[in-house]
């Protein structure tokens, strides 16, 4: 072995030395050395990581908000999100459906956050953008191209837009919090004087409100209009677009998750803890209806997919995914084990003639799971339906700012 010249070991320590002190320089201060060439200073730019902010109420949170999530993330190498609290949203928008826990819980479980911070402030003051840029590291903050406008008519994001620390994404169209509470509070009409007294009841406060147009001219039994446009890109913009290996251990859970929410999301949780691979299948639209009533589902089932696949604990969903799981189905996708929460709509399939999990159960590959909430998607719909009032008066205030939106939206690129 040729030996090697301690001058040529020196010299290379001392030039590593250089490196690491000029990069330390670059880091705390943002701006390239004096004497340090322009090539290497892009290099070195290059490996500081860029860390964003978004913040948002997260209200009843949808693949809206998971679309402008992923689209924040994209500006950066980091995305912090901040969680508003309920008294945030109270003063500034009216009581929350989902209290600050389960929000939080929501926002964990987007596959492209990276950090959350609780109890954000609606608005960016000057104490808390100095904190983000300070104590979190945050380079940019980001917000849709929809106006956030405070109670006293001003911007939300002034000062963030005054630092030139700003930047703007693409609001998703098609979906708010405000269209979902809209779609229960007006969706369901008086179907006959037969029926029982609590379905009646909670059907007749589900009425209150203005008229819904329908698609089928108002009678009332057509499908809601709706303005989301699915697309196969976003489709493949919110899948992981990886299989499962050769070996793996793949768990199948199903169902309508509509109206996405904690209990969904902690139920997914365990299920994944359980195997490499989580498969989740969701029912069509006309499967919840004929199991959960002609007001089912809330979401249609290309809104319910998007919203599955944003979170971080699936790995691929079955769109559409049949009632019964058959053997055939089991081998096509080579399921280790079928799953299924204790807290649901309803645990009557045991009971029922045709149990939809006859064939797992049967080859002995069926586990109830203890579901971490008990929460439903009627538990949802009933905080509705028990405050409807106060969520009446937001949804008039709110849906004047969603008319002017779409009356005055620009084409904005890039999504």
């Amino acid at each position: 072995m040729s030996k090697i010249p301690s001058t040529y070991l020196i010299g290379g320590t001392v030039a590593v030395a250089v490196a690491v002190g000029l990069y330390l320089r670059v880091a705390k201060n943002g701006i390239p050395p004096e004497g340090l060439g322009l090539t290497w200073w892009r290099k070195i730019k290059k490996k500081k990581v860029v860390r964003v902010y978004m913040d948002g109420c997260f209200d009843m949170m949808h693949y809206g908000h998971c679309n402008a999530l992923r689209q924040a993330r994209a500006l950066g190498d980091q995305l912090v999100v901040g969680v508003v609290s309920d008294a945030e949203i109270i003063v500034n928008k009216g009581p929350p459906v989902t209290p600050l826990h389960e929000r939080m819980i929501m926002v964990k479980a987007v596959k492209w956050v990276d950090e959350v911070i609780c109890d954000a402030p609606y608005a960016i003051t000057e104490d808390f953008m100095k904190k983000l840029f300070d104590e979190y590291n945050i380079d940019y903050i980001i917000h849709g191209d929809d106006p956030c406008v405070l109670p006293d008519g001003t911007d939300a994001y002034a000062l963030a837009k005054k630092a030139g620390r700003y930047k703007q994404i693409k609001r998703t169209e098609g979906v708010s919090s405000t269209d979902i509470v809209g779609r229960m509070l007006l969706c369901v009409r008086e179907r006959s004087v037969s029926d029982n007294h609590n379905h009646s009841s909670l059907q007749r406060q589900f009425s209150h409100g203005h008229g819904q147009k329908f698609e089928d001219g108002g009678s009332g039994t057509g499908t809601r209009i709706s303005h989301f446009l699915p697309t196969s890109r976003r489709i493949v913009q919110f899948s992981n677009g990886k299989g499962p290996g050769p070996d793996a251990h793949i768990v199948y859970i199903d169902g309508a998750f509509d109206l996405f929410h904690a209990g969904h999301v902690e139920i997914l949780r365990v299920a994944r803890e359980l195997g490499d691979f989580l498969l989740v299948g969701i029912h069509n639209d006309q499967t919840v209806s004929a199991k959960r009533g002609v007001h089912r589902p809330i979401m249609n089932l290309h809104e319910r997919s998007l919203s599955v696949l944003a979170c971080r604990y699936v790995d691929e969903v079955i769109i559409g995914a049949p009632w019964e799981v058959s053997k055939d189905m089991i081998t096509t996708f080579n399921i280790s084990v079928v799953v299924q929460g204790t807290v649901a709509e309803s645990n009557d399939f045991q009971k029922e003639k045709d149990n939809p999990y006859a064939v797992p159960i049967s080859m002995g590959i069926f586990k109830a799971l203890e579901s971490p909430l008990d929460i439903t998607t009627t538990t949802i719909i009933r905080r509705i339906v028990a405050n409807h009032e106060a969520y009446q008066k937001r949804n008039e205030k709110k849906a004047a700012s969603e008319r002017r939106y779409y009356e005055d939206k620009t084409y904005v690129s890039g999504d």
